[in-house]
């Protein structure tokens, strides 16, 4: 295994005396925030879209994916271009991509027209959870690197939490249209504050760059160890993120505004895992030892999804998705960490990209089959297949890193 890192930004003592060191993170949390806001938008007014475009639950999942294969692809560009050109107009140039696309959604009327849109609004956020880590690592020593991340990544499940208050009572007072605006207001206000951040004293004046754009190795053993401990195992907040809306008013009959009152909590439990196993990471996780112990009691975890049909009570069914999302955060949260000592620092944008792209090709597959089998309220079979995909990642990792891995 590669040598950890060590350094940083500042020394302990300035992170405990400085609470300037942590503006950044927060700022960053604020982004992904903002680009969970605008992706669960058309998600959280799913029954009023799809009533007023004629789109059915398959084709609303054909929709989704052509974000996730965009994302796919951006995660790890947008990693590769802010190693090289640097947070502060890397993130404004990303941010302003998506600002757009979130906007474009609100002149939509059919199929051809959404996947364009949610494309656009994939590629532009890619940006986020690159740029999120390597805030983290910039900002912070390596013992606090964990909750670094988990702070900067956390403002996405809050995001997933807001976006049902934000969109629903704007769609229903003044039509989902109207949500997309107010969205793409939201987006150009972060930009004014990143522009004000992202820069000293709450950033180091010099970032630790690589001197020519450097890609992804797929050839490399690290690359897809990365890969199948992070894409396949944290995979279920995408898909549940994406169709729990459409099951619990297809499958359990929750009407559109009572919806509001319960897509916050798996959003939120998936936060909460942010922060709960971040803390773990940094307390049990050796930073030269593979994590097999708490990786294997996160898989164990993750296998209470496939019991969602077994009960049609809606607060017990929203409880044992909350619960995937919360096992889902923690395997983010594990396999970031020991991923940001495979690479050097100064390519931890580019790790990170290849971990959510990773993720979000996972998804772009899932919901070919996902889409259908809600189309034919097929969702045990769904759920399973969700609920597997953990099981079948680890198994891959544990070939891959069996030695540890060295560079």
């Amino acid at each position: 295994m590669a040598t950890p890192t060590t350094g940083a930004s500042v020394s302990a003592l300035e992170v405990g005396t400085n609470w300037k060191v942590w503006v950044p993170c927060f700022g960053m949390a604020l982004c992904s925030w903002l680009s969970f806001v605008d992706r669960q938008v058309l998600a959280a007014l799913a029954p009023t879209i799809l009533r007023e475009t004629g789109l059915n639950a398959g084709q609303f999942a054909i929709v989704n994916s052509y974000f996730f294969v965009a994302y796919t692809i951006a995660n790890p560009l947008w990693g590769t271009i802010l190693d090289y050109v640097g947070l502060r107009v890397g993130m404004l140039m990303g941010v302003a991509i998506w600002t757009a696309a979130s906007v474009s959604h609100g002149w939509m009327t059919g199929l051809i027209g959404f996947a364009m849109c949610r494309a656009l609004l994939g590629f532009g956020e890619g940006v986020t959870f690159p740029g999120g880590l390597r805030t983290a690592v910039e900002s912070l020593p390596a013992n606090k690197r964990a909750r670094a991340i988990a702070l900067s990544f956390s403002g996405g499940t809050l995001g997933g939490v807001a976006a049902p208050f934000i969109a629903v009572p704007i769609g229903l007072a003044y039509g989902w249209r109207n949500a997309f605006m107010f969205t793409g207001a939201l987006g150009l206000a972060w930009m004014g504050l990143w522009a004000f951040i992202a820069r000293p004293p709450f950033l180091p004046k010099t970032e630790h760059r690589v001197r020519a754009l450097a890609w992804a190795n797929p050839l490399e053993r690290r690359f897809w160890a990365i890969v199948f401990s992070y894409a396949l195992p944290a995979i279920a907040p995408g898909p549940i993120l994406t169709l729990f809306s459409v099951y619990l008013n297809q499958g359990l009959g929750v009407s559109q505004a009572d919806l509001t009152g319960l897509l916050w909590m798996p959003p939120l439990a998936w936060g909460v895992g942010y922060f709960f196993w971040g803390w773990a990471a940094d307390r049990y996780v050796p930073d030269t030892r593979r994590p097999v112990g708490m990786f294997l009691l996160l898989t164990v975890c993750s296998l209470v999804l496939g019991f969602t049909t077994w009960t049609t009570s809606v607060m017990t069914t929203v409880a044992i998705i909350s619960w995937a999302t919360f096992i889902g955060g923690g395997f983010q949260m594990v396999a970031l960490k020991v991923g940001s000592y495979w690479y050097p620092r100064e390519q931890a944008a580019m790790m990170t990209g290849i971990a959510s792209g990773s993720w979000a090709l996972v998804n772009y597959i899932l919901l070919q089959f996902l889409g259908p089998l809600f189309n034919q309220h097929r969702y045990a079979e769904a759920w399973w297949m969700i609920a597997l995909c953990p099981a079948v990642g680890i198994a891959a990792w544990l070939f891959l890193s069996r030695n540890e891995l060295r560079t």
